[in-house]
């Protein structure tokens, strides 16, 4: 039998490499690695994944309109095509307006429309729909999962009569939002488009200048417990998953206590989402999933803050630090936040600018490619849905890995050098070792080829 063969990828700082095919590299079988080495053992495996992906949201879309149509194709082709794209397979978007919305909406502005008479996705047709349904027909074969979540009820169903600035969701109109979820599901699968999961609320404990509301770590398990679930079950929705919290990595373990303690509540939940916009706490995960290893992590949204950032090789190194220490710490996917912005990291109308892997000069229809979609392609490119994470280390701190093993027996590895420090590496494998280089500020993905 002969070794298998390794297809490198790599992208580094100061060069042009950009997911760039190297060299293609062989295992030395019986061979033992030297002093820095990465090791990865498919034998050893551990969760499934779902997939990788970014958020579709009246910013990207209304900026996507703002192109001529072959940089639309371009960038539509670039996150979902899978032939020279990322193939995005799992996605988010909102329900009713959120601060990347061009102003505050809700699918009913009637006031006690508890029955959602006037229930129209009009809003949405303008271009949000259309970018969801393009981008579908660019993935072709292999559609992506879509979750949704509210930033916020409708004001008229909130504590501050606003979409703004927090609030609460009155307890009387309880039964009527979730029926909102249910009728938003259906709408939207009438418009093509099917939802994989529901978040319970996009950040609960923040009481944002943009469109907010608050739940306690009770009125949330105690919502999905009494209101969302059953009411998704009795509508013949209930495999879709519901996600709780949402929101930062510092209160995960908290929240996931309170929801998880519940019976009740735990059996209508999927998992727990959250973001990074707070201390890094990977820990946390890892403490989850040692309490409630049958539940499911999942990064909800994450992106570099405080306008586009163009040209930051930063933003891309801080992508892939949380996906390897994410994934190494039991996370199922990974999914960005504003899939298109413009020159300015908007529109926004609270003016919370942020950057997007792909950032689209309106005024020169130019198409910038940020590191953070290379960095995010060392991932998506080559981890599919229903791979599975493998046993991968590292014996040097300056380098960040992990692995997977893909349905068709490929194994992945990941390997990123944050530092100015350039390394020889030898990846270990049970098939032997290969002699592999970590530029200085680089990342790598690494393809081992299954025997023949």
């Amino acid at each position: 039998m002969t070794a298998p063969a390794i297809r490198v990828f790599l992208t580094a700082r100061d060069t042009s490499d950009r997911l760039a095919e190297k060299a293609p590299l062989s295992i030395v079988p019986g061979k033992e690695s030297g002093g820095v080495a990465v090791y990865a053992d498919p034998a050893a495996r551990f969760q499934e994944i779902e997939g990788f992906g970014g958020a579709f949201t009246e910013a990207a879309a209304t900026t996507l309109q703002k192109m001529s149509p072959a940089s639309q194709e371009r960038i539509l082709a670039a996150y979902f095509g899978r032939e020279q794209g990322h193939g995005y397979s799992l996605c988010r978007t909102h329900i009713n307006s959120c601060d990347f919305a061009l102003g505050n909406y809700a699918y009913t502005e009637t006031p006690g429309d508890t029955g959602l008479c006037d229930f129209s996705l009009e809003r949405d047709r303008q271009a949000l729909l259309p970018m969801i349904q393009r981008a579908l027909k660019t993935a072709g074969g292999e559609p992506f999962k879509l979750f949704a979540s509210p930033w916020s009820p409708p004001a008229w169903m909130k504590t501050t009569g606003q979409m703004n600035r927090g609030g609460k969701l009155k307890p009387e109109y309880r039964q009527a939002w979730a029926n909102y979820y249910v009728r938003y599901i259906q709408e939207y699968a009438k418009a093509g488009v099917a939802i994989w999961g529901l978040t319970v609320q996009n950040e609960p404990e923040a009481a944002q200048r943009w469109d907010s509301c608050i739940y306690s770590a009770r009125e949330e398990s105690d919502f999905v417990r009494d209101y969302l679930g059953p009411t998704l079950e009795n509508a013949g929705l209930g495999h879709v998953k519901i996600i709780i919290w949402d929101h930062n990595r510092d209160q995960l373990v908290r929240r996931a206590a309170a929801a998880y303690g519940d019976p009740a509540a735990s059996r209508y939940i999927w998992g727990t989402g959250y973001h990074w916009y707070c201390d890094d706490k990977f820990d946390n995960l890892q403490l989850h999933h040692d309490a409630w290893p049958e539940k499911k992590l999942l990064f909800t949204e994450g992106c570099q803050e405080g306008g586009p950032h163009l040209g930051s090789w930063l933003t891309g190194e801080r992508y892939a630090r949380s996906m390897i220490q994410d994934f190494n710490r039991w996370a199922v996917g990974w999914t960005d936040w504003n899939l298109l912005l413009d020159e300015q990291g908007g529109p926004n109308h609270v003016g919370n600018f942020c950057s997007a892997p792909i950032v689209a000069d309106t005024r020169t229809d130019e198409v910038l490619f940020q590191s953070s979609y290379y960095y995010i392609g060392h991932f998506a490119r080559f981890v599919r849905p229903g791979a599975r994470r493998i046993l991968c280390s590292t014996t040097r701190d300056a380098l960040e890995a992990t692995g997977f093993v893909n349905p068709d027996g490929t194994v992945v590895v990941v390997l990123m050098n944050r530092t100015e420090t350039p390394f020889a590496v030898s990846l270990e494998t049970p098939a032997g070792v290969a002699e592999v280089t970590a530029p200085r500020r680089s990342i790598a993905t690494f393809v081992v080829l299954p025997t023949a």
